[in-house]
């Protein structure tokens, strides 16, 4: 049994892609594990290899004013399968050089955690790996996140992870922690962990300060979303819907505006507004009631029935700047398919509240499905036309087929790839449910119209 504190390196993988940029994006999960164990009383570290302030960047770093920008990229090779597309494949974040020096002068860890978020983004994980394997190759290593929990053989098989781990990784943190490094857990203060499924509160704050530069927050109010749409595997990784309290919630915000002079904060939720009267409406009244200087953005999307005139009033009073919606089309017939969270009327009343708030064009936008199995590329268009006429941007979102969601099955006998395969092959920039030439042109026009 290990008498002193056992040192847990975190690790942020790499992404490979077509595209990407730091929409943002931050491992939030990870970085509440790192949380948990060093309020714990272990000694924590973080690698992140997305990190666009690393300390040898010579390039002059570019940060938009919502605290967003792009990701460092090196072009690599197509991944097997795709060497005949015509685009640019690369690896985002900092150069492998870089990774393996910090790995280097680091105290040797007793464990290492991986992350990973998009499926399609395998292939990062799977080299992220590999280097720390080559630095430290008798250290155990733990994969976690969004990839290992929906492809979880695929990532047992393709990664050299000494365990892959499904669902929400503070559930498995004990056993984990004893498993690997040997800490006496009896009577030791890692036994004392809260319930996950109790109570969100009793966490601490993500572990956000381990990053070189905090220039945005990410915050999540709840886990989990009361709908279950069929491209959608948020019920399937969170199958339960479970809240903090909205004084929790501006706890943290605080925290990170007074402490670290953070300015943007990005709300991951997917259901910020279900019951706001309870939960939402008390921490706009208090953000509101404290004059801080802060501006909120809303990339997963806002539930559009629940946007009425109060809450529109105090999104806007409370600093809110970027509004997302999560329409997904203008069909909204009661045999619609995919979803069925909003009509009509609802959707055009929630515009009105929220330009009746004050907020302008710019700020708001309505996602759009684009490249569903089957789907009628002209109705892309039509609801594009029928977004713009409400005077809000009409903003497409690609679609990206999900192993355990109703759609799975539908798309892996439309796709034009084998999805069973590798999931670099679900990538939405490949548009893989879409076989049509016509389709495929008659998309690319349509992403001029788009923001």
């Amino acid at each position: 049994m290990k008498t002193d504190s056992s040192h847990i390196l975190c690790i942020n993988p790499w992404i490979h892609d077509f595209a990407a940029f730091d929409f943002w994006a931050k491992p939030l999960g990870l970085l509440s594990i790192a949380a948990i164990l060093r309020e714990k009383g272990l000694k924590v570290s973080f690698i992140d290899c997305l990190d666009r302030f690393h300390p040898k960047e010579s390039k002059k770093i570019k940060v938009l004013w919502d605290g967003r920008g792009p990701f460092r990229k090196t072009e690599i090779d197509l991944p097997k399968g795709l060497e005949d597309i015509d685009k640019k494949f690369s690896r985002y974040g900092i150069k492998p050089q870089w990774f393996a020096a910090d790995l280097k002068k680091i105290k040797k860890p007793d464990l290492i955690f991986v992350t990973s978020l998009m499926t399609y983004w395998a292939s990062g994980v799977k080299e992220t790996i590999e280097m720390v394997k080559q630095v430290y190759p008798d250290i155990p290593v733990v994969l976690g996140g969004i990839y290992a929990s929906l492809c979880q053989e695929h990532a047992r098989k393709d990664t050299l992870a000494d365990l892959v781990i499904k669902g929400s990784g503070e559930h498995h943190l004990k056993k984990i922690i004893k498993k690997f490094t040997g800490f006496a857990l009896d009577g030791s203060n890692l036994s004392a962990l809260p319930d996950l499924y109790r109570d969100l509160d009793a966490f601490p704050f993500p572990a956000l300060d381990l990053q070189t530069k905090i220039v945005y927050a990410p915050i999540l109010t709840s886990r989990g979303c009361p709908f279950s749409c069929e491209y959608c595997a948020s019920s399937y990784l969170e199958p339960a819907v479970r809240r903090r309290s909205p004084e929790n919630v501006f706890r943290e915000i605080e925290h990170w505006h007074q402490n670290y002079g953070v300015k943007n904060f990005a709300f991951y939720d997917d259901a910020l507004l279900v019951n706001a009267r309870q939960y939402a409406f008390p921490l706009f009244e208090k953000i509101i009631a404290s004059k801080m200087d802060v501006w909120f953005h809303t990339p997963n999307a806002l539930h559009i029935k629940e946007i009425t005139k109060q809450t529109a009033d105090l999104m806007f009073r409370a600093g809110f700047k970027t509004i997302r919606l999560g329409l997904e089309t203008t069909d909204f017939s009661k045999d619609r398919n995919h979803d069925g969270k909003v009509a009509e009327n609802e959707f055009y009343i929630a515009v009105e509240n929220l330009k009746a708030a004050g907020f302008e064009k710019s700020q708001l936008g309505a996602y759009l499905l684009c490249g569903l199995p089957g789907q009628n590329i002209d109705e892309v268009e039509i609801s594009m036309h029928l977004v713009r006429k409400t005077g809000i941007q009409p903003v497409l979102a690609y679609y990206t087929p999900i192993p355990h969601t109703p759609m799975w099955k539908s798309a892996v006998k439309h796709s034009k790839f084998d999805l069973l395969e590798h999931p670099v092959f679900t990538n939405n920039t490949l548009f893989p449910c879409v076989n049509s030439e016509v389709d495929l042109k008659h998309i690319s026009q349509l992403k001029n119209l788009s923001i």
